[in-house]
């Protein structure tokens, strides 16, 4: 099976033709041709983009020259506003976008968040209509996204960064995994899948991580490896770690059977984005 990383943010340098909304995370560009090499040099075949909210909003542009430039290596998934009266419409036009494979819905400050919230039950059950995974940020608020994974069963919902509040910088605070029984909880809900992506950035131990294993297993096991795919979140995780140092904890654990990497770092997301 490939490697296929399941969340990436590349982005063009800052200038006039398309700037950033936001400064980022520590470099100047993460372009399509950095991240393919930075994937090429440490064996990871494909990626899932996650357009970048902190640079581009609501706006994919960018991502999808990256989709067309190299489409046997990545497929897109954009942010979404959800209150945008035209949500519905903006869902199914991305739905038939070529590359496109999932929306992003944020939950936090200044967004969105209420179980009532119209534009929010639109976007979900849209995204379920077209069969979009919706990628739903709610680390550190999961009891935020509770409702909305019940109200949609039959949306697919997965679970960015598992739902923990992640470090951008160190040090790693010691209850960086306080709410994992929260997360473990969202097991019992069949359309929820969760994506272990910047786990190496909740570690308190150097390279390669060793601690991580323990709480990484137990999700393992509440989910099964049917519903849990492995990534970078690269390049958000700057301020920790290297492309490298998100990749080989995964790729080089003897914690797991090659049949288990082969499900974890690309089957299952074969499945869940219909790559």
């Amino acid at each position: 099976m490939p490697i296929i990383d399941v969340q990436v943010h590349p982005f063009d340098r800052n200038h006039p033709g398309r700037p950033w909304a936001s400064p980022s995370h520590g470099l100047d560009s993460a372009t399509g041709e950095e991240m393919v090499a930075a994937m090429s040099s440490v064996g990871v075949d494909g990626a899932i983009m996650v357009s970048s909210f902190n640079a581009y909003k609501y706006d994919p542009s960018y991502a999808l020259e990256v989709y067309n430039a190299w489409p046997d290596k990545f497929r897109v998934v954009t942010p979404v506003d959800a209150t945008d009266p035209a949500i519905d419409d903006v869902v199914a036009r991305w739905a038939a976008t070529p590359g496109a494979r999932g929306i992003r819905i944020r939950m936090g400050a200044g967004l969105p968040m209420e179980a009532d919230h119209p534009g929010l039950h639109r976007a979900f059950a849209a995204a379920g209509r077209h069969g979009l995974p919706v990628n739903l940020l709610c680390w550190g608020i999961i009891d935020k996204g509770l409702p909305h994974v019940r109200q949609h069963p039959d949306t697919v919902i997965v679970i960015d960064h598992l739902g923990l509040l992640q470090p951008f910088r160190p040090p790693v605070p010691a209850d960086v995994w306080a709410d994992l029984p929260k997360l473990l909880d969202l097991a019992q809900y069949r359309n929820v899948r969760v994506k272990v992506s910047g786990a190496c950035t909740m570690s308190q131990q150097p390279f390669p991580y060793d601690d991580i294993w323990a709480p990484v297993l137990r999700i393992i096991d509440a989910f099964g490896l049917d519903r849990c795919m492995w990534g970078t979140d690269w390049t958000r995780t700057i301020g920790m770690l290297t492309y490298e140092q998100g990749v080989a904890p995964f790729r080089d654990t003897k914690r797991l059977s090659e049949s288990d990497k082969a499900a974890l770092m690309g089957g299952t997301l074969q499945q869940v984005y219909k790559w």
